[in-house]
């Protein structure tokens, strides 16, 4: 079957081909002169085959000839498309040439290009007339094609008695609510029309059997039909069921409609369909049937998998749950899996169905079925939707490039008068109606500063569906997921590849320069993973490139004519493009976002005259835009543009006829005039949705007299725009159009004024009655959000930050209306550095996340006061006051936070020891995340809080200096301790420089994180198994007689129980008072121990660690006590001068990948290469080129990370707390780690 829907995708391709035989430009530009009898042959031949090619694919089911004979059409027609578009770019070449493009290679003389491309054509014609000849003696004949709305399956409503049961369990909720729906209808005098919606395979027709049969519904309705109307019927009420629609001809429902319209009271139309475009032509409302349980599932699976006999094996049940995954909610899935598994019963058979990346391709099973609907659609959707394959199984799409790739392909079909976006927006919107996609959705991107913003629409495709577009796409289609084997060529025929395996590297440029294949896509999404050092060989049938993060630009623009997309996105490397780049002149799609270094664009770009969007967002570099933009006529997004005096750069001006849309930034316009801003005509962009108008804060001259004012009016944008930001306005009033942002009022949802040092009005906020995000900061003027002459009531507003608004005082101008601002829908507030406001505002019901700083605590002590602490769920407060006290309302109750992070904030603690902790933490018992940071009050660990926070799963404490340990109370010892935190799965400790001990560990814990606690001591306490026996370990910086103390039965070698048995993460840095790590935990996974300078031991029997760093510690001789060591996969060893080997034997190690040896001068290298050179040369990435040497950066490698902790000290407070740290390795003392790896998702901090 596989082999027949393969070849489907040959007219797509053929038919493409066609068109570009016949393409104007080849005529404008006279690129084939003297190959015109050629030409004309291909356009009498083309159309020929694509006339009887149906007939051909439906043969090609049973004779095997034929499919050669597809496959030998499908392997000329992409030469010959590869031939057609070099004939194109030939044309762009000499139109560019006629502008005055002049590129520093010479191009091809037109004769040279004539006698070469003659050649390729003449070999063309002849593959041609070849398959012509064998066509004829096969017979195909031509088939006239029918509307593809036809379906041959045909449905009753009788249903299996053995799946009954089942079916009535696992549909119980969704029957009696379409059950109800019906009955409620009852006195309703219209028809009723409920469409079933859902995938192929999900059950509708099972579903609708289910509601047809039920009892109640035989009782009620006087009469019931199955599909079929032609019967006349005289009665009442009745039901009617049309199973499994298709139709999209909104006149044949109609007239459908016309015939049923004097149904009795109560009568009731169900409907089954996959695609909601036909259930929305048939009813406004409509039932999407959702996935199956897996545990219905399950059973459905067992009944097929073991009817005829119980398993013998137990591993055979235990596969069943892994195989219940793959079937995604789909009971015909379980189905057809279960049956296909009926007659295996041994392990490695069942192992072999479940290792298939596609078990759903039984000929009878669900693949076939779900095939209906890529049958019934148009050529250019199957191509499409078979170009989703290349993307992994549960891959998150982003639509837009998703789109720009199906462009680059050629797939989308050229309408008059539509773009190819809007033809490719319209394609998957299809597709999506048609339940090909799923979990499409609009995701919210900001940078790390708060600063920029876009909307994302992202989807996945289901598994099921995946399937089939693998089997269409076949091996024109390769997806790299896990390591590459060197061995393993790609398929020859391979068009398409996407590899998101980090390590690929330099093994995949090996395998492309030895197979060449005619690659037209080649996407490699993993940043900064692979090393493109190796310049890559030549691909020259490229359409689509992604390159990841790289050293260098490593591709040659001369090799890629045939390019349409770009992505060099997030690439911290690259300075500047080759000015080569100008001559992809089929360029459509570039994108350099996040390109930080990246401070120049080609200048000649105005040449990339099929160039249509330029992603540059976040160019921070960049000095100045290419001249001559305006010339780019293509072109419909532009994310950043920079302003800039220098000559020979493009001004805004250059906008004037660019039809830009999406989102646009203009930063630096101190150095754009009135004349520059009114010619880039905003106001008639109408497809912009996002725009930012930036002043650089860099600019220290003092503007001209409202110099600001007439630039900012003369950027006034279209009345459809969603997003605004304005940075740094200077003059003292606002232009016309900003003052009441009446022309805004439409379609603004996000409002964000930066930087108005100077201005003294500002709009009437609540009257954008659509806005649902404002973020107003260094407003310094601004001294109440509302005047008080328009609404009070911020009618949708979900997100208002205020920060550093010196002078806010109240809410409301107006005396007396303090407490009538509302906002109905605030779900998230953020207000720092507003010292004069006292107040919150009184009507916020939906309020959840709520972030303060301020030096006193005035607004924090009301928040945690608030009745709407028992709704809110995260929480985080930065206050300096030290004076504060916290008076409690009992009457608040439990509240529901989840998280709460708080920097200072001394009056959640007592002052003394002796004093109990206050009463609020008794409200926190659903608390997941806690996060505690400087603060000063808290000297011993709050076990009396811990009582509380019974939920607890994340604890953070970072720069408590005065934190020591237990609880102790005048010398006198602390009490029995007891296991707290039942639920805690991770612990950070960073900066608590007097901490000694930590409090009673629960043995939930998973990760631990310690930094910087320079007098920490670490406390095993390992028992065993049998009664009597007791290790106690502990390692201190204090004399050898405290280092070990053990007690242990010489007669006993009973095994242990560690106290923290699941914890598999561990990373210890800049702790200087260790010396031993004894009996670490048996699930370390992860082990990371670095800058503990006193450390001289490790050991643990850890068979699951798979990955073991250390580094910088100086005094450590050995690691042999670590023993075996069999997942293993990535050891790194630096800077440990004392180190004289490495653990264990290496040939141990069979799970090794990565090994790095780094200035460990003490080790021995001979023995390791003597013994281990083919182990050595096996792994996937190794590093033993400064094994001996001395660390260069020592004496600085602590400075360095000393400047930055100081940095991080410095600026902690500006950037509020910060909660758990995600799992992070190798980088605990970057910046970038302190800033961006230390948070805890979905929290805001300050």
């Amino acid at each position: 079957m596989a082999e027949v829907v393969t070849s489907m995708l040959i007219r797509p391709l053929l038919s493409m081909v066609k068109d570009k035989v016949s393409s104007y430009l080849l005529d404008e530009y006279k690129v084939m002169e003297g190959m015109e009898e050629q030409r004309e042959i291909l356009e009498r031949k083309l159309p020929a085959i694509l006339d009887i090619i149906e007939d051909a694919e439906e043969k090609a089911a049973h004779r095997a000839g034929v499919r050669t004979w597809l496959k030998a059409l499908r392997k000329v027609s992409y030469q010959a498309n590869d031939v057609f578009d070099e004939f194109k770019y030939e044309a762009l070449a000499r139109e560019a040439k006629k502008k005055g493009h002049r590129p520093h290679h010479n191009m091809t003389p037109a004769i040279v290009f004539r006698h070469r491309m003659g050649k390729k054509l003449q070999k063309i014609v002849h593959d041609i007339d070849v398959l012509v000849g064998e066509m004829n003696a096969f017979g195909f004949s031509h088939k006239q094609q029918a509307p593809p709305l036809k379906s041959s399956r045909q449905t009753d409503p009788v249903m299996i008695e053995s799946e009954k049961d089942i079916v009535k369990r696992s549909r119980k909720n969704e029957e009696e609510k379409i059950v109800k729906i019906l009955l409620d209808h009852a006195n309703n005098d219209d028809l009723l029309v409920l469409p079933i919606v859902g995938l192929g395979g999900l059950g509708k027709t099972t579903f609708v059997q289910l509601v047809y049969s039920n009892p109640k519904i035989e009782k009620h309705f006087q009469f019931r039909k199955w599909h079929c109307v032609s019967e006349d019927f005289d009665v009442e009420r009745y039901l009617l069921v049309l199973d499994d629609v298709w139709n999209e001809d909104v006149d044949k429902w109609q007239k459908l409609m016309t015939c049923l319209q004097h149904a009795g009271t109560g009568s009731a139309l169900l409907t089954t369909t996959r695609n909601a475009k036909v259930a929305r032509i048939m009813s406004a409302n409509y039932c999407n049937l959702g996935n199956l349980d897996d545990v219905f599932l399950k059973e459905i699976l067992e009944r097929r998998a073991f009817s005829f006999q119980k398993p013998t094996h137990a591993e055979l049940d235990n596969n069943v749950n892994e195989i219940v995954k793959r079937c995604h909610g789909s009971p015909l899935a379980a189905k057809a899996i279960g049956s296909m598994l009926s007659t295996k019963t041994s392990e490695g058979e069942w192992n072999a169905v479940l290792n298939k990346s596609s078990i759903c391709n039984a000929e009878r099973g669900i693949l076939p079925i779900l095939k209906l609907s890529y049958d019934n659609l148009p050529l250019h959707m199957k191509q499409c939707f078979a170009f989703c394959a290349v993307f992994p199984k549960d891959y998150e799409i982003d639509v837009e490039n998703l789109i720009q790739l199906w462009m680059a392909n050629d797939y989308l079909p050229l309408e008059e008068d539509v773009s190819l976006e809007t033809t490719g927006r319209r394609t998957f919107e299809e597709l999506a109606w048609r339940s090909f996609f799923e979990d499409a959705k609009q995701t919210k991107l900001e940078d790390k500063n708060l600063t920029h913003f876009s909307s994302i629409k992202t989807c996945k495709i289901h598994d099921l569906m995946h399937d089939i577009a693998l089997s269409v796409l076949g091996e024109e289609c390769t997806t790299i997921t896990e390591r590459l084997d060197q061995k393993k060529l790609l398929p020859k025929h391979s068009r398409h590849m996407f590899s998101s395996y980090r390590e690929t590297g330099t093994c995949l440029i090996d395998i492309l320069k030895k197979q060449a294949p005619a690659l037209q896509t080649l996407l490699c999404p993993w940043p900064g993973a692979i090393n493109w050092t190796p310049r890559m060989p030549k691909c020259s049938s490229l359409r689509a490139l992604k390159l990841p993060n790289s050293s260098a630009f490593q591709i040659r623009p001369r090799d890629l004519q045939h390019l349409r997309y770009l992505d060099l996105s997030e690439n911290w490397w690259i300075k500047q493009l080759p000015e080569e780049i100008s001559i992809l002149y089929n360029l459509q799609t570039l994108n350099v976002s996040g390109c930080r270094e990246l401070c120049r664009l080609p200048s000649d770009m105005k040449y990339m005259a099929s160039l249509r969007h330029l992603y540059n967002k976040e160019c921070t570099s960049l000095k100045f835009m290419p001249p001559d933009l305006g010339q780019l006529s293509a072109l419909q997004t532009l994310t950043y543009f920079r302003a800039s005096v220098s000559s020979g750069c493009s001004t805004i001006g250059e906008l004037q006829n660019l039809d830009l849309g999406g989102t646009l930034v203009l930063s630096c316009l101190e150095n754009a005039t009135e004349a520059q801003a009114k010619a880039a005509t905003l106001g008639n962009k109408e497809k912009l949705r996002n725009l930012s108008l930036e002043w650089s804060s860099e600019c220290h001259e003092e503007p001209v007299t409202d110099c600001h004012k007439k630039l900012l009016g003369a950027l006034e944008p279209h009345d459809g725009l969603e997003v605004l930001r304005i940075v740094g306005y200077k003059s003292t009033c606002l232009p016309t159009w900003m003052k009441d942002l009446s022309s805004l009022q439409k379609h603004l949802t996000e409002l964000h004024l930066v930087g108005f040092t100077l201005c003294e009005e500002f709009p009437e906020f609540s009257n954008l009655k659509d806005l649902r995000i404002l973020r107003l900061q260094d407003l310094e003027k601004l001294q109440s959000l509302c005047t008080g002459e328009a609404s009070l009531t911020f009618l949708k507003l979900k997100e208002l930050q205020l920060r550093d608004l010196k002078s806010m005082e109240r809410w409301v101008a107006a005396e007396g209306r303090e407490g009538e601002v509302a906002f109905p829908q605030l779900e998230n507030l953020i207000i720092r550095g507003c010292p004069k406001l006292s107040t919150l505002p009184a009507d916020t019901p939906n309020l959840k996340v709520v972030n303060l700083n301020e030096d006193k605590a005035q607004l924090s002590l009301l928040i945690v006061g608030c009745r709407y602490l028992s709704l809110m769920s995260e929480l985080a407060l930065s206050v300096r006051d030290k004076e504060a006290v916290l008076e409690l309302d009992d009457d608040n109750g439990e509240s529901s936070l989840l998280q709460l992070a708080f920097y200072g904030c001394d009056f959640f603690f007592p002052s003394s020891p002796s004093q109990t902790a206050v009463g609020i933490w008794r409200w926190f018992g659903n608390l997941v995340s806690l996060a505690i940071i400087d603060c000063d009050a808290l000297t011993y660990w709050p076990e009396d809080v811990f009582q509380s926070l019974i939920s607890l799963k994340h604890l953070y404490f970072d720069g408590c200096k005065n934190l020591v340990g237990t609880t102790q109370v005048k010398g006198e010892p602390a009490p029995t301790r007891t296991h707290v935190l039942p639920r805690l799965n991770s612990l950070h400790v960073i900066d608590c420089g007097r901490l000694a001990e930590f409090f009673a560990l629960p043995p939930s814990i998973t990760q631990m994180i310690i930094r910087n606690c320079e007098n920490l001591q670490f406390t095993w306490k390992v028992e065993a198994e049998s009664k009597g026996v007791h290790v106690e370990q502990l390692g201190t910086s204090t004399s050898q007689e405290n280092r070990v103390s053990t007690s242990v039965s010489k007669q006993s070698a009973a095994p242990t129980i560690h106290p923290l048995p699941c914890l598999e993460y561990l990373s210890i840095s800049g702790c200087d008072s260790l010396v031993t790590l004894p009996d670490l935990p048996p699930a370390l996974t992860e082990l990371s121990i670095v800058c503990c300078e006193k450390l001289c031991s490790v050991s643990g029997q850890m068979d699951a660690l798979e990955r073991l760093r250390i580094a910088h510690c100086n005094a450590l001789q050995s690691l042999d006590s670590l023993g075996h060591l069999p997942s293993l996969t990535s050891l790194r060893i630096q800077g440990c001068k004392r180190l004289t080997s490495v653990p264990g034997a290496l040939g141990g190690y069979s799970a090794l990948r990565n090994l790095t040896i780094k200035y460990c001068p003490a080790i021995d290298m001979k023995p390791l290469y003597q013994r281990h050179q083919q182990r050595l040369d096996s792994l996937e990435e190794r590093d033993l080129s400064h094994a001996h040497s001395s660390d260069p950066s020592e004496g600085t490698f602590l400075s360095v990370f000393l400047l930055l902790y100081a940095a991080y000290l410095l600026f902690r407070p500006l950037c509020g707390p910060c909660l758990v740290p995600s799992k992070s390795t190798f980088i605990h003392y970057s910046f970038y780690s302190f800033f961006s790896q230390n948070t805890l998702p979905n929290i805001l901090f300050i």
